[in-house]
């Protein structure tokens, strides 16, 4: 299953899987072919959905077919372009640059890896993009994906290893492209 993400004539960004549209937020610098770290632009191109992790205190494990793993309070994420932990989970507390998986607001209470950046990080080309829950009023990311919790368990529940999201700059790029037809994320480029 590929999930496709575009922004659209109205300006919003949409989330399409299996014929379903629904709203979702991007990045405060909307969906970028040229993303590096701390831009706040969310990546044009097809990730592959590694993993869910989801907060125990706050939800069930989500019904899905991909692997899951609840948060604890001292997991992190490395956004450190100059760490040798870059775009990898670490553990708390941890000297460099990092951001926080257990957070007071429940936008990270499900966030679903993506593979960007990833095999191997590419220091400064990104880090920490993650499809996972938004706030009520859509707020931009710092360049996820991001869906109301409603969407977002569906989504889990059809998901299998190796289906992917593909971000792309609009729907007219991605029918020209076409990723799942062969020609890939660099026609985005």
């Amino acid at each position: 299953m590929d999930i496709h993400v575009a922004r659209a004539a109205d300006g919003q960004h949409v989330l399409t899987w299996n014929a379903t549209p629904v709203r979702c937020a991007v990045g405060r610098t909307g969906i970028r072919l040229d993303k590096r770290e701390g831009d706040g632009g969310t990546p044009v191109g097809a990730f592959t959905l590694r993993r869910v992790l989801y907060r125990a205190d706050r939800l069930a494990p989500p019904v899905t077919g991909l692997p899951t793993s609840v948060i604890n309070r001292d997991d992190g994420w490395c956004d450190d372009p100059a760490h040798p932990a870059y775009n990898r989970p670490v553990k708390l507390p941890f000297a460099a640059s990092r951001e926080e998986l257990w957070l007071d607001s429940l936008v990270y209470d499900i966030i679903v890896i993506l593979g960007h950046n990833d095999d191997p990080p590419v220091p400064g080309m990104g880090s920490a993009v993650f499809f996972h829950l938004t706030d009520a009023g859509y707020g931009p990311t710092a360049g996820c994906v991001a869906v109301q919790l409603s969407d977002m368990l569906p989504i889990l529940a059809a998901a299998r290893p190796g289906d992917r999201m593909v971000i792309a700059p609009s729907p007219q790029a991605m029918a020209a492209c076409d990723p799942a037809g062969g020609r890939g994320p660099d026609c985005f480029l």
